[in-house]
């Protein structure tokens, strides 16, 4: 027969829970001191958090000051606290592209960006395109294309490939099909409007050549 003092794995961790709810209850002499748990160190220079901190950026050709929380994205940052609502919220996980905006000239999922990432650099949505009211040669190709259909992936579809026509800039011929699928591969259109969007794109390409 087992001995019936024996420790078991049960007993040994029935026994730690009960000794942590004792000291738990146990109350502390009279004089006696007492820690807080610590809040975390203090911030170096440079760090933020965890309450919202100043950011500052160019949003589309003007500068920006906002107060966000480290925590959130630079879409959630552009279309909840600066009402710039052209890139999409769909899949919010980098999936689906709706979202894309440039950063410095270059396509980046924002829902996969933190906000204070952008801190000092220039973002361009597809607010920032036309100007003064006038579409860019590219909007109008999708226009005559029908390259647009529910909306959603339209944006995105629209600085995917304003990002290639300004890599191909000055090179003096048209974009090929092929590229423009490859600038596209990650853009998500449940409409299937690519053929579309690829018309469109080779169209605005040779308008500028």
């Amino acid at each position: 027969m087992a001995d019936r003092y024996a420790l078991t794995r049960r007993g040994l961790f029935r026994g730690i829970g009960s000794a942590t709810v004792v000291a738990g209850c146990t109350k502390a002499p009279p004089g006696a001191k007492t820690t807080t748990p610590s809040t975390g160190a203090a911030l170096v220079p440079g760090e933020i958090g965890p309450a919202p901190s100043r950011l500052s950026f160019e949003l589309n050709g003007a500068a920006v000051n906002v107060d966000v929380e480290p925590r959130t994205t630079l879409l959630d940052a552009l279309r909840i606290d600066l009402d710039t609502t052209g890139p999409k919220k769909v899949c919010d996980r980098g999936a689906c592209s709706a979202c894309t905006v440039l950063v410095d000239g270059v396509q980046r999922n924002s829902c996969m960006m933190l906000a204070h990432d952008v801190e000092g650099r220039k973002v361009t949505t597809v607010e920032g395109l036309a100007k003064d009211g006038h579409l860019t040669v590219l909007q109008k190709k999708f226009v005559e294309h029908d390259a647009q259909q529910c909306g959603f992936c339209t944006s995105g579809m629209l600085m995917s490939c304003v990002a290639l026509l300004q890599r191909t800039a000055g090179r003096g011929s048209a974009v090929s099909a092929h590229e423009v699928n490859e600038a596209i591969k990650g853009n998500l259109c449940r409409c299937g409007t690519y053929p579309h969007v690829v018309a469109a794109v080779v169209a605005a390409s040779k308008e500028r050549a």
